[in-house]
C-alpha cells in the first residue's frame, strides 16, 4: 500500500525541520554506544557498590558477560494503575536469571494520580511531575551499569517522563511494560450522569461516592479512554511495547507472561548480542508520526498534544501543532471509547483493539510500516495477537474483522473521516480542541464571554444562577507559568449541565482539560498564556468571541481588541502550599504550551 500523501508530507517536513537537532542527537548516541558495555568503564570499587546486595547474581554481574537490565519503576499503591508493578521486579529478576542475565531496580520515579488531585491544589504540580519523572529516571540510569532498561509506568505524566529519559539515554535499549486496565465496573456514562446530577444538586454526596467507588474499583488503569490509556496506545503504535501488551488486565496469566517475554526481549536486544536495538533508533520521526496517527484514529487525549512535542524534543525531533492538525485531517476516527462513546477500553480490546486498528491503518497507507520496534523490524508485527501457550506468550493472527462495529470500525468505514483534534488560531492565540466527542452542531460557538481567574469562580457563578444565556467561559491565568497548568476537568459536569439546559457553551483556557473530558467544546492550551501577556489577558466580560472548530479559528470579534493592554493578575498565592514552593523554578523556566510546556527539554 502506498503511503498516504499527507502522512508522507508531514513526515518529510518534520525530518527537514529536525535535521540539525536530530543529527546532533544521533551523533551523541552513536559515540556513547561506541564506548561499549557500560559496566566495562566502572572501577572495581564502583562495581562492588552496585552489586553488594545482589546475592547469587554477584558473579554474573562482576563478570560483565551477561546483560544486566535496569528497572525504572513508578510503583506505588496509591495509583490503581501502578499497584500491580509491586511484583514486577521479582518476576523480571527471575526471568532474567533463567536466561543467564541479571536485573536490578535502578530507581523509582514519582507517580501522582490526577484523579486524586482533580480540582485540588496538588493538580498544580501534575504537569511538572512529568519533568521530575524524567529527571528521576535519569538519576536511576546514571549509575551506568545497565545494558538495557525496562520502564514500568502507565499513567498521565509518567509514560511521557519515562520516554524523555529513555530518549536521553537512547544508546541503551528499552522496553515499556504496562500493567493493564482494571476490569470493567460501573459504566462510564452512568458515572458521568451521577456527576452531573450532583453538580445540579439533584443527588447527594453519598450517591456520588457510591458511583465513583463502583467506577474505580480495583487494580489497573481507569477504563475510560483518557491520558493513561492513550499513553498505552502510543507506546504500541511507536513500537516501545511488545505487540498486544497494552490492554491485558493485571494479575492474569497472560499479563505475567508478557512481563516475562518483555524481560527476555530486553536481554536479546542489548549491544552484547546480535540484535542491538537502542531506543534512539526506534524513536525517529516515523515513530512519532505513527503515534500521532494512533492518537487521531482512537480519539485520544488532548494531553498528548503537550507530551508528544516534549518527548520528541528529547530525541532531537521538532513537532509543531500544524503536524497534529494535518495528521488529524488525514486520519479516520475508527474507535468510540468513552468519552467518545459508551464502551470502555476492555470492550475496545475485545472488539479487536490496537492490533486490528494498526492492521487497518497499515493497509490504508496511513502508518509507516518500515520502522524499528522493540519486537523487530516493521510495524506489521503489531497486527498480531499474544496468546498463552504452555505458560508462554506466542503470537498469531489478530482479529481480521471488527468484533463490534459500534466500538471499532474499519478505516474504510470510520465513525468520521477525520481524527479527533483540531488546531485553533486567531487573535486570541493558538490552541487545540478535541472534537471527537462534541456534537457537530456545537463545533461553532459565538457568544459573549464571562472571564474567570480559576475554576472555582465558575462553579460559584453557576451555583448563583448567573449563566442564563449562551456563553463562552474563559478561564485564564491557568497556564504553565501561572500555576503549572492544572487540568480543569472538574468544570466538565458544570458546563455539561448548562449545555443540557439548552445553552450554547464553550470553554476557552490557557490551562488543560482531561483526556476524559467530552461533549463541551473546549479551546485549550491557548498560547501565549495570559501570565505572559497573551491575548486572553485582554478579554473583558461581554466581549463577543467565536470558537470555530470547523474553520479552525479562535477570535475576539470586538473592534480595537488587538490594541488593548493585557491585564495582570496577582499570582503570589500560587507560590506556596502543597509543595508549590519548590516548583517556583519550574514556573519561571517552563516553555510555551504550544511547544510542550517543558522544563528539561
Amino acid at each position: 500500500m502506498t503511503l498516504n500523501a499527507t502522512i508522507q508530507k508531514v513526515t518529510e517536513r518534520i525530518e527537514a525541520r529536525s535535521e540539525k537537532t536530530r543529527g546532533i542527537y544521533l551523533d551523541r548516541m552513536r559515540r556513547a554506544a561506541d564506548e561499549g558495555p557500560r559496566r566495562a568503564h566502572l572501577s572495581c570499587g564502583n562495581q562492588a557498590h552496585a552489586y553488594a546486595a545482589m546475592g547469587a547474581d554477584k558473579d554474573a554481574l562482576a563478570g560483565a558477560r551477561a546483560p544486566n537490565i535496569g528497572i525504572v519503576t513508578a510503583y506505588n499503591d496509591m495509583l490503581s494503575a501502578h499497584q500491580p508493578f509491586e511484583r514486577f521486579p521479582e518476576v523480571i529478576r527471575a526471568a532474567a536469571r533463567a536466561q543467564g542475565g541479571t536485573a536490578q531496580v535502578a530507581g523509582g520515579v514519582p507517580a501522582m494520580c490526577d484523579g486524586v488531585t482533580q480540582g485540588q491544589v496538588g493538580m498544580e504540580l501534575s504537569l511538572f511531575s512529568r519533568d521530575v519523572i524524567a529527571l528521576a529516571a535519569g538519576v536511576a540510569l546514571s549509575h551506568n551499569t545497565f545494558d538495557s532498561a525496562l520502564y514500568l509506568g502507565v499513567c498521565d505524566k509518567i509514560v511521557p517522563g519515562l520516554v524523555i529519559a529513555a530518549a536521553t539515554f537512547g544508546y541503551i535499549p528499552g522496553i515499556f511494560l504496562p500493567a493493564g486496565p482494571m476490569t470493567s465496573g460501573l459504566p462510564n456514562d452512568e458515572k458521568a450522569k451521577v456527576r452531573q446530577q450532583f453538580a445540579a444538586g439533584e443527588v447527594g454526596r453519598d450517591a456520588l461516592m457510591k458511583a465513583e467507588m463502583e467506577s474505580y474499583h480495583g487494580p489497573g488503569t481507569c477504563t475510560f479512554y483518557g491520558t493513561a490509556n492513550s499513553n498505552q496506545m502510543l507506546m504500541e503504535f511507536m513500537g516501545l511495547h511488545l505487540p498486544g501488551a497494552s490492554f491485558v488486565n493485571p494479575n492474569t496469566p497472560l499479563r505475567e507472561a508478557l512481563t516475562v517475554a518483555g524481560t527476555e526481549r530486553a536481554l536479546e536486544i542489548t549491544a552484547l548480542g546480535n540484535d542491538y536495538r537502542p531506543v534512539c533508533d526506534i524513536l525517529d520521526a516515523k515513530a512519532f508520526v505513527n503515534g500521532m496517527v494512533g492518537l487521531m484514529a482512537t480519539g485520544g487525549s488532548t494531553n498528548l498534544v503537550l507530551h508528544l512535542p516534549a518527548m520528541a524534543r528529547a530525541a532531537g525531533i521538532a513537532l509543531e501543532l500544524e503536524d497534529f492538525d494535518e495528521i488529524s485531517n488525514a486520519t479516520p476516527l475508527m474507535a468510540k471509547v468513552y468519552p467518545n462513546g459508551l464502551a470502555d477500553v476492555n470492550h475496545f480490546h475485545a472488539a479487536g483493539g490496537l492490533g486490528y486498528m494498526i492492521g487497518e491503518l497499515l493497509d490504508a497507507g496511513l502508518l509507516h510500516p518500515d520502522v524499528k520496534t522493540v519486537a523487530g523490524d516493521g510495524l506489521a508485527r503489531y497486527r498480531e495477537e499474544p496468546k498463552l501457550e504452555n505458560g508462554r506468550v506466542v503470537y498469531g493472527p489478530g482479529a481480521g474483522v471488527t468484533q463490534n462495529d459500534r466500538i471499532l470500525r474499519p478505516a474504510s468505514d470510520p465513525f468520521q473521516k477525520t481524527g479527533g483534534l483540531q488546531q485553533l488560531r486567531g487573535n486570541l492565540g493558538q490552541g487545540m480542541m478535541k472534537t471527537s466527542a462534541v456534537d457537530p452542531s456545537r463545533h461553532v460557538i459565538e457568544a459573549k464571554v464571562r472571564v474567570f481567574q480559576d475554576q472555582e469562580e465558575v462553579k460559584t457563578a453557576f451555583k448563583a444562577g448567573e449563566f442564563t444565556e449562551d456563553t463562552v467561559v474563559v478561564v485564564r491565568f491557568q497556564g504553565p507559568s501561572a500555576n503549572g497548568m492544572p487540568e480543569l476537568h472538574s468544570l466538565t459536569p458544570t458546563l455539561a449541565v448548562l449545555q443540557d439546559r439548552g445553552l450554547k457553551v464553550a470553554l476557552v483556557t490557557d490551562g488543560r482539560m482531561s483526556g476524559a473530558s467530552g461533549k463541551v467544546p473546549s479551546a485549550i492550551h491557548v498560547s501565549p498564556e495570559a501570565a505572559k501577556g497573551g491575548p486572553l489577558a485582554k478579554l473583558r466580560d461581554g466581549d463577543r468571541v467565536r470558537v470555530d472548530a470547523t474553520a479552525g479559528t479562535l477570535d475576539c470579534l470586538e473592534e480595537g481588541f488587538d490594541a488593548r493592554e493585557p491585564v495582570t493578575a496577582d499570582l503570589t498565592g500560587n507560590g506556596h502550599g502543597v509543595g508549590r514552593e519548590i516548583f517556583e523554578v519550574f514556573r519561571r523556566n517552563v516553555g510555551l504550551a504550544s511547544n510542550g510546556a517543558a522544563v528539561v527539554v
